[in-house]
């Protein structure tokens, strides 16, 4: 249970990392977009962090 539910957190993880290259890449990125997906990656990080 707690191995898929890591495994989870990290898949989420990296697919908020994929949009926010996505968004950054793009010719006028939104700002605001990027900084509140970079906070939930960063929740997500906290959250595996704790798990272990």
């Amino acid at each position: 249970m707690e191995n898929s539910h890591i495994s989870a957190l990290s898949a989420k993880h990296a697919g908020l990392e994929a949009r926010i290259k996505a968004e950054s890449s793009r010719p006028m990125p939104d700002a605001i977009l990027v900084a509140s997906l970079k906070k939930q990656k960063l929740r997500l990080k906290e959250e595996m962090a704790a798990q272990h």
